[in-house]
């Protein structure tokens, strides 16, 4: 049967997802999902829809979406790009932007889904190693890379990278540089969309899966030049976005207030948290995500811990 797949395929480590328990009364914060329900609007929305609208083909490029998320943004809607998740944004934007054979970089650690699209496209993952405690560090020159994918706030690390040293490395880098904005809601008002105004390689993805409590739904968007954007369009899917999907997503985003009481209650928590388990000895990352990054107390693993909270 293996003369049946494509050798790369056969080689691929596949991606695996966040585990899904089906423990009772388990707290579930292995995926950083949003504890928080989303909008009520979101909840009227689905009772007002009209399952007989299901018969037809949806929007193919998210019309009303792409007009709310430019507006909320200062952007013009073909600056928009609306995905199944950001996860498909991250896998055309490789598909995109480099060639068969060439390659794309990131920075070490980071988002671990990465190197899985990179490799699935057939392109090399190079890495940039990051400094003890994480924060930014210039990408060498003449890096052999026609993309790089720079997630802000980072993940596992939480850590925010000032805009300032980001378009810098943009204006130097001659590929796209893709600014992975999934956690970007809890980090106090910082945001890369200034680089998608001045820059024309600066491309920002965002999700509705953490900040707007919608994992469920698969909703992410791209920001970008007209020419960035109109190359995702090529490759997409002809309906890539449901119908349910493009109406809910668009119903969450007309109630920001809800979105970002939720994210203050979260920020709240997370700074509470890191204060507690400094005081026990931890090794707490500055985080300006919904998670945090530790190192436990001396005698102590990250295994042993998962096993008792489990």
């Amino acid at each position: 049967m293996k003369n049946l797949i494509r050798p790369s395929v056969q080689e691929l480590v596949a991606y695996t997802p966040g585990e899904q328990p089906k423990v009772a009364g388990l707290i579930k914060l292995n995926t950083n999902e949003n504890p928080y329900p989303p909008s009520p609007a979101v909840t009227r929305r689905l009772r007002e829809f009209s399952a007989d609208s299901l018969r037809l083909y949806p929007d193919p490029v998210c019309s009303a979406l792409r007009e709310r998320i430019a507006g909320l943004c200062g952007v013009r809607s073909e600056q928009v790009f609306v995905g199944n998740g950001s996860d498909e944004v991250l896998r055309l934007a490789i598909r995109a932007f480099t060639e068969p054979g060439g390659a794309v970089a990131a920075f070490d650690p980071t988002y671990s889904l990465y190197p899985v699209l990179a490799a699935a496209e057939e392109v090399a993952y190079r890495t940039v190693p990051l400094p003890d405690g994480f924060g930014w560090t210039e990408p060498p020159e003449g890096m052999d890379a026609s993309l790089f994918l720079l997630a802000n706030p980072n993940a596992p690390t939480g850590v925010f990278y000032p805009v300032e040293a980001i378009r810098d490395f943009c204006v130097r880098f001659p590929g796209v540089v893709l600014v992975d904005e999934a956690y970007v809601d809890f980090s106090g008002g910082r945001d890369g969309l200034s680089l998608v105004r001045e820059l024309p390689n600066a491309l920002v993805c965002r999700t509705l899966s953490k900040s707007f409590s919608l994992a469920g739904l698969r909703i992410g968007y791209a920001i970008g030049s007209p020419e960035l954007i109109g190359a995702l369009y090529k490759l997409k899917d002809s309906y890539n976005v449901d119908r349910l999907a493009q109406a809910v997503a668009l119903a969450a985003m007309e109630d920001m207030a809800w979105m970002q009481d939720n994210a203050r209650r979260l920020v709240a928590t997370r700074e509470r948290v890191a204060a507690e388990l400094d005081q026990r000895g931890f090794r707490v990352v500055p985080s300006a995500a919904n998670f945090l990054f530790v190192e436990p107390p001396a005698g102590t693993s990250a295994a042993d811990l998962f096993a008792a909270l489990r």
